[in-house]
């Protein structure tokens, strides 16, 4: 027998995955701010609630759901980002009102466009919960959606936030025509910064390695379907963020993620290069070939922090 499940948000990502549940078995119902109504009915004999809303939206959400939360139902968080005001992951949006409530995140190389269309994909499903986790792991799983799990929920969420921040530097570096050796050299750092940010909010190493870190930095920074990607190809060619995010029509979720994280890291010292400049070009303060130029002439330094 199938799960009772809410997907909050439907979006490209929220309406998929109701498809591909819909299509497994499971009894989805869905809701969206646009649709209108209230999603608190919803909640009632739910087994699972999916939330897919864009990080502007989770605390308010989070905020409005919690006095009506059942007890012992579980969340599953599929937005990725950091919160601008507050500088915190979604769960830990989720968790201040709801702290007794389990929590799980899904992540990975999962283009919307690519998985609706039923091609083959792998994702993340990450919880401190082993039991629940690997029922989900069981339950939501497919031929061609195919999930493993982890225990690092908030190492999974800072690598699929700031993914999105090297996925719009990687769209700025493929229209600028840089060529395949500076792209790779981008990446490369791109990764490191990740971790930065990931071991500095508690994540395990291996995570970044893993499907929502490298895996997921691999789809984005390098194909059209990523909003993030198509941003930074926009900046390249000379738009401004607000003309970007026109054209695009949709969150883009890397622009707000650069400068928490920048915000972020002057709290904790941090150094975070890539972010630096993203946001230089997003506020007009370079442009893109003058960032890139920043980047190289840094001074120079090894590869790897010495012991």
């Amino acid at each position: 027998m199938g799960l009772r499940i809410t997907v909050l948000g439907l979006g490209a990502w929220g309406q998929t995955l109701m498809g591909r549940w819909q299509a497994q078995g499971h009894r989805v119902e869905g809701w969206s701010r646009s649709s209108g109504g209230s999603p608190i009915d919803l909640l009632v004999d739910c087994e699972l609630v999916v939330s897919a809303v864009a990080m502007a939206g989770v605390q308010p959400l989070a905020e409005a759901l919690a006095p009506h939360w059942p007890p012992g139902l579980p969340l599953l968080s599929c937005s990725k980002g950091l919160d601008l005001s507050s500088l915190a992951t979604a769960t830990q949006l989720w968790a201040a009102p709801l702290p007794a409530t389990p929590l799980l995140v899904l992540s990975g190389p999962n283009l919307a466009t690519e998985v609706r269309q039923g091609l083959p994909a792998a994702s993340v499903l990450a919880g401190t919960d082993h039991d629940l986790t690997r029922e989900l792991q069981r339950q939501l799983s497919d031929e061609t959606l195919r999930l493993y799990t982890n225990g690092d929920p908030i190492g999974t969420e800072a690598a699929g936030a700031l993914k999105n921040v090297m996925a719009v530097a990687a769209g700025i570096a493929d229209g600028l025509a840089l060529g395949a050796n500076a792209k790779a050299s981008l990446l490369c750092r791109g990764l490191a910064e990740i971790g930065v940010v990931l071991e500095g909010l508690g994540g395990v190493t291996s995570t970044l390695y893993g499907l929502a870190g490298l895996g997921d930095l691999l789809a984005t920074a390098n194909s059209t379907l990523s909003r993030n990607y198509r941003c930074g190809l926009l900046l390249a060619e000379g738009c401004s963020e607000e003309q970007a995010r026109e054209r695009i029509a949709a969150t883009v979720e890397g622009p707000r993620t650069a400068r928490a994280a920048l915000q972020l890291a002057a709290r904790r010292g941090w150094h975070l290069p890539i972010c630096e400049q993203v946001v230089r070009v997003l506020d007009g303060e370079a442009r893109p070939a003058d960032a890139v130029r920043a980047l190289m002439e840094r001074d120079l330094r090894p590869e790897w922090s010495q012991p």
